[in-house]
């Protein structure tokens, strides 16, 4: 059931203006004109997996890959600092999460520790290694990233931003 929304605009003659649920949100896709390759879907997975394996081969010689990058930098930054933080912010489920910290500890690039104040919690440390090793990040990131978006004015390359940003409800 389509819901009728009211407004009250701020004129010299208050009105009440009527507005159809339609003229605001709409479906973008239907089950007629819907095609994999065209989907918006489509074109973010392929994409992320663009950026990835690019991403993934400049960071060889660090001996890390995308994923455990975005790690080594939320705890460099002090974004995040638990294995829960970090699954909420990579949006990776926890239990892929527990693995990558596990790859990551047998590399020597971070430890963890339980939480006096609540054992529960496990907090998460770089190592001496895994400060080198994210200290090196941003000599590859960018170029992997630029390079990418090379194409792209200021202006595309802001609207990209802000759209993606709408469309993860960041």
């Amino acid at each position: 059931m389509k819901q009728t929304i009211l407004f009250l605009t701020l004129s010299d003659n208050a009105d009440i203006v009527q507005i159809n649920e339609e003229d605001t949100a709409m479906d973008h896709y239907t089950t007629k004109n819907f095609m994999l390759t065209e989907s918006i879907g489509f074109r973010l997975v392929k994409a992320r997996n663009v950026v990835v394996a690019e991403m993934d081969a400049a960071l060889k010689d660090l001996d890390i890959n995308g994923q455990q990058m975005g790690i080594l930098l939320s705890l460099k930054q002090g974004v995040a600092s638990t294995p829960f933080e970090l699954s909420k912010l990579l949006g990776i489920d926890t239990g892929l999460m527990t693995r990558m910290l596990d790859k990551l500890e047998s590399k020597g690039l971070l430890k963890r520790s339980r939480d006096p104040q609540d054992r529960r919690v496990v907090n998460l440390t770089l190592t001496a290694e895994g400060q080198k090793t994210s200290a090196r990040i941003p000599e590859v990131a960018p170029h992997v990233l630029n390079a990418r978006l090379r194409k792209f004015t200021k202006a595309e390359f802001a609207e990209l931003d802000r759209l993606l940003r709408k469309f993860t409800g960041d």
